[in-house]
Formats: structure tokens, C-alpha cells, sequence
């Protein structure tokens, strides 16, 4: 996808394909059966959202503790890539990487554990049309539309390694608006912090296509929701799937008002995405960081990345609202990659950016689930981040964690080498651009 793309790809800004935007809302808001854009009833909202977020403001003065939100539905659930398969090359059916197993086992032991209990459920709903068109083409949502509703081909490709079933399209807008709700929880004062178990992920997904598993951007469409909707004027986007984030990346490439840095594993997947040089254009020059770690990176290297990176420029950035893509993978059993996260780590970054999100946010951090493909690792890692967030440790233990002990796991000189490189530039180029004289809007 073209970094130099214009934004009048997307709906509402120009009339990109030859379908007409009138015929094209009508006839597939049929399909959708989705409330209109939020963005035409918040001002009809605007006082008893004033009115939440009062209230929020109010309790964080008073030291009262505020909700930590869960967003989860049985119906993202049952989202179907397929099976892998090539009989012909020999491939004997088999399951899935992006499979239901790790997302379900994760809801189940966030019940089993009884954390279920201290935290505020969100109910998801349908993004609409013009939601998903902040950020996507009026064709690509179309074609996916149309593809959902095909039943004679059983499996649908809506780009490079991404694949649905009948109704996919549905449970897609499911997963996007759910991110919309989570952020709209936070931004109204119901909850403090919170995370949205979202299927499929959408992290890889662009403007005109899907990628890596992903339909829909989902936390792109949150962000972009937070930003047009809301009013906002600054978001910080953390992506720590061992997988480079391009397809947020390239959205908010020439986007000042977005903050994006993604810790991923060096040329894994996409491959060649994401360097240390891509830093955005334009009105974004500056505020894409990317820390590529070699294969085999530990706690001692994603540590000092938290530490080093993503703490000071969120407190350069100051954000209004910080969104996480959640992805499990950079983990020490994950199938898709060569990292060696414990759950651990994903408390302390957890730690780490709840501490930032609390300085400039009154502590609105939200995560949005992406990948992670160990069935027995994942609950355990997503565990640890809701127990971070919310405050309350269960007495459910990682009983694989003494695994992870192994070689390796300190701070590598190679390692180090990528780290300073990202601190003498992109980070230096962040706090340049953030030392222009600009307007920033006062936190709502």
C-alpha cells in the first residue's frame, strides 16, 4: 500500500469509485442493519456525555478507583478462516493459526479466575458504513458486503493471507464497532481503562484490503472514531504484536494527530515492513516510531523498549486517549515468531503505559486484542494485562512461566544497538516535531 495515498480514498471524502454514495449507503445498510454514524447523533448526546465525563474527572480527584471494561462476544467467536490445506502439495487439512482456541481459553480464564467479577462488561455493536469509511474504501466495504452474503463458495478472500466465511462481514463490523464502544465507554467516563477481546484482528488490514488475518482495522477505526466523533486531537497507538502494524501505519501515515509505534520483530511479517526509517510524512513526519528487535528477543529487550521508548514519547506525544494493539505472539511459545515474551512482560508493559496513561489522560488506556497463536500461552499473557489494568491479582498462576527461563533473555548488544538507534532518531525526531508551536486541545 502506498505511503503517499490520499486520504480521499476513503468514504465521505471524495467519490473514489463509480458507485454513487447515496445508492451505495441504501443498499447496504440493508445488509448491515446498523444504527447511522454516531458521528450525527453526539451532539444530541453532547450534555449527558459532558455530564459522564464529569463524573470521571470528579473521581479521579478524589481518588476513587474507576471501572476497568471487558469486551467480549460470543459471536466474534464464531469468525472462520478455514482450514489450511493443500492436498495436492501435501498439506493435510489442519486447523487454523488464527483459530478461535486462544481467544475463547483467554475469556474462559478471565471467568475461571473470577476477575470476570471486578470488571465492567461493554457490549459490542456493528460499526456502520461511515464508521468503517473514516478509514477504508466505500469499494473495499462494499466487496466485503457482497462476498458475506455469497454462500456458493463456502471461503472468501478479502486480501493476502486473510479469509471468511458467509457472514464474515458481520462479525467484522462486530469486531470494529466494539472498538468504537470501548473507546466511547472510556471517553464518557463509565470506565477508567479497558480491553476489548475483538475477533478477527485488524491490525494488518488497509485502507482498500485485507491482510495478515484482518478484515477490518479495528483500533485504526477506534482511533479515527476518537479523532472525528469525539473531538479529540492527539491518540497514541502502542502495537506490541511481534507483527509489524503497516496497515495502521499507512492510515495515519500523514496524520499528526496519531502517534503510532510499533515493536515488532524485525522482517518477520510483513516482510521488510516496518523499519527504523519509516518515521511518516507530511503533517506526520515524526510520529511513526518503529523498533524492529532482531529474532530471539527477550524481557531485557522489550523491557528497555517500554522503558526507553514508548514511556518517554508518550510523555513527549502527551495523548489524549492511549490504544494498544494486543498481540501475544512476540511470546516465548507463539508458532508464528521467534521472541521469548513471558506474561510477565506484558504486566510490566502494561505498568509502563497505564503510568503514562494516568500523567496525561486520567488514565485511558485501551487494548484491542490482535494475535498470539499458543493456545496454553496466550490466557496466561492476556491474563496478566487485565490484572494489571484493573488492579486485582487472582490466584491463578502462569505455570509455564519457569519455561521461559532460558538463555537469552537479557539485553542483547544487538539488541541494544536497534534501541539506541531508535533513541538518536525517530525519538529525537518525535520531540522536535512536538516542540513546534501547535494548538493542543485540552483533555475532555
Amino acid at each position: 500500500m502506498s505511503k503517499t495515498r490520499s486520504r480521499d480514498t476513503v468514504l465521505g471524502r471524495s467519490s473514489c469509485s463509480a458507485r454513487n454514495q447515496d445508492q451505495f449507503s441504501k443498499s447496504r445498510l440493508q445488509t448491515c442493519k446498523t444504527p447511522h454514524s454516531s458521528s450525527s447523533s453526539s451532539s444530541s448526546s453532547n450534555s449527558s456525555r459532558q455530564q459522564a465525563v464529569a463524573v470521571h474527572n470528579s473521581a479521579q480527584q478524589h481518588g476513587f478507583k474507576m471501572a476497568t471494561g471487558y469486551l467480549f462476544s460470543e459471536l466474534m467467536m464464531w469468525w472462520t478462516p478455514g482450514d489450511m490445506t493443500n492436498v495436492r502439495k501435501g498439506l493435510e487439512p489442519t486447523q487454523h493459526f488464527e483459530n478461535v482456541d486462544t481467544k475463547r481459553r483467554l475469556n474462559n480464564l478471565i471467568h475461571a479466575s473470577g476477575l470476570i467479577d471486578k470488571l465492567q462488561q461493554i457490549k459490542a455493536r456493528p460499526a456502520t458504513i461511515q464508521e468503517l469509511g473514516r478509514v477504508h474504501t466505500q469499494n473495499y466495504v462494499g466487496d466485503i458486503q457482497d462476498l458475506s452474503c455469497d454462500s456458493s463458495k463456502g471461503i472468501h478472500k478479502a486480501g493476502p493471507d486473510v479469509a471468511f466465511g458467509p457472514g464474515g462481514y458481520e462479525i467484522a463490523a462486530l469486531a470494529a464497532g466494539g472498538s468504537i464502544a470501548i473507546v466511547d465507554a472510556a471517553l464518557d467516563g463509565s470506565i477508567k481503562n479497558g480491553y476489548a477481546l475483538v475477533r478477527p484482528p485488524g491490525h494488518h488490514a488497509c485502507a482498500h484490503q485485507g491482510m495478515g488475518f484482518c478484515v477490518f482495522n479495528n483500533i485504526a477505526v477506534a482511533a479515527a472514531h476518537a479523532l472525528e466523533a469525539r473531538g479529540l486531537s492527539r491518540v497514541a497507538i502502542v502495537d506490541y504484536d511481534v507483527h509489524h502494524g503497516n496497515g495502521t501505519q499507512d492510515m495515519f501515515w500523514e496524520d499528526g494527530r496519531v502517534l503510532f509505534i510499533s515493536i515488532h520483530q524485525d522482517s518477520n511479517y510483513p516482510l521488510n515492513s516496518g523499519p527504523i526509517t519509516d518515521t511518516g510524512s507530511g503533517k506526520g513526519t515524526g510520529t511513526t516510531i518503529n523498533v524492529p528487535l532482531p529474532p530471539g528477543s527477550g524481557s531485557g529487550a522489550y523491557r528497555a523498549v517500554f522503558d526507553r521508548v514508548v514511556g518517554p514519547a508518550l510523555d513527549v506525544f502527551a495523548p489524549q486517549l492511549v490504544l494498544v494493539s494486543s498481540g501475544f505472539d512476540a511470546s516465548f511459545f507463539d508458532p508464528l515468531a521467534q521472541q521469548m515474551c513471558t506474561s510477565e512482560d506484558y504486566r510490566y508493559f502494561t505498568k509502563v503505559m497505564s503510568e503514562a496513561a494516568d500523567k496525561h489522560c486520567n488514565g485511558r488506556l485501551l487494548y484491542f486484542h490482535e494475535g498470539g497463536y499458543s493456545a496454553a500461552y496466550v490466557p496466561f499473557c492476556g491474563l496478566a494485562v487485565m490484572e494489571q489494568l484493573s488492579g486485582h491479582k487472582t490466584q491463578m498462576q502462569d505455570v509455564l512461566l519457569g519455561d521461559t527461563a532460558v538463555g537469552g533473555q537479557a539485553l542483547q548488544p544487538w539488541q541494544e544497538a536497534v534501541i539506541a538507534q531508535v533513541e538518536a532518531g525517530p525519538l529525537v525526531l518525535l520531540r522536535q516535531k512536538m516542540a513546534e508551536p501547535i494548538q493542543h486541545a485540552t483533555v475532555q
